[in-house]
């Protein structure tokens, strides 16, 4: 049997797990409401909250849509659409794939066919390594949760302090993927420069005025200037709140084309 990325039997197999994803939120939500009436809760109040936790949901799935898409090229659908239903984001994913493609001297975005070993090591890759997350919630959480509690209760300012840079960390990680390929060095005269490939060990030439490597730091500027106007505009109208991070996503990724035409 020939191996393809969008093989029927890849699709069956996303297809079971995602069911039994949605059948357990259903089984807890039917759970959770007859436990409501049980208590005694305002049902209206029950229905305007799962309204708008719908809308919540939906709205931004846009966006989980998008990121689909964009990883289908190389991944083809089945895989993306399992990893971005049940735990996954596009910044990881991306970031996992495009890894584990490198690893085996591919690009992501520039892959014609993958074999099955290849399509199984980008599979792992992207799967065991996200889940090291869960796996650690009931070893560590309790623990880090006493921690941060006792931080609190001690110096709430510093709690708040060492919170924030925990959380600039964490998006300093992904900056740097965007920021990786910005070249400083501008020589007229010397358009290559001798390097060496990080994954292989091989003697390469880096181009010098690679300005193709300013183009995901303008898109980032791009998104981010949407996200500050969608910020300033929910001020006026809440429910742009919702929309916020597809409308800029989109915005960013439509940006890509022409900043690409222009950059290179």
């Amino acid at each position: 049997m020939t191996f393809h990325v969008n093989h029927p039997i890849l699709f069956i197999l996303a297809g079971v797990i995602i069911a039994a994803v949605l059948g357990q939120s259903i089984y807890f939500l039917v759970k959770a409401l007859k436990r409501s009436r049980q208590l005694g809760m305002d049902q209206t109040k029950i229905k305007k909250t799962i309204k708008t936790a719908a809308i919540f949901t939906i709205a931004p799935a846009v966006s989980i849509v998008i990121s689909v898409i964009t990883l289908s090229k190389d991944l083809g659908l089945a895989l993306p659409w399992l990893r971005l239903s049940v735990v996954g984001s596009l910044s990881y994913e991306a970031i996992a794939a495009s890894n584990a493609l490198g690893a085996m001297d591919l690009e992501l975005g520039k892959v014609s066919n993958l074999t099955a070993q290849q399509f199984v090591n980008i599979t792992l890759v992207m799967t065991i390594s996200i889940m090291v997350g869960i796996w650690l919630v009931p070893v560590i959480s309790k623990k880090l949760l006493g921690g941060m509690s006792k931080l609190e209760a001690k110096d709430k300012k510093w709690s708040e302090i060492f919170q924030n840079a925990m959380f600039i960390g964490m998006i300093a990680a992904f900056l740097g993927f965007v920021f990786c390929n910005v070249y400083m060095l501008w020589t007229p005269d010397a358009r290559f420069i001798d390097s060496v490939n990080a994954v292989t060990g091989d003697k390469i030439q880096v181009p010098v005025a690679a300005t193709y490597g300013l183009i995901p730091v303008c898109v980032m500027g791009v998104s981010a200037a949407v996200m500050v106007v969608l910020g300033l505009a929910m001020k006026k109208w809440k429910w742009l709140g919702d929309y916020a991070l597809p409308i800029s996503l989109i915005a960013g990724m439509a940006s890509a084309i022409p900043i690409t035409a222009w950059l290179g």
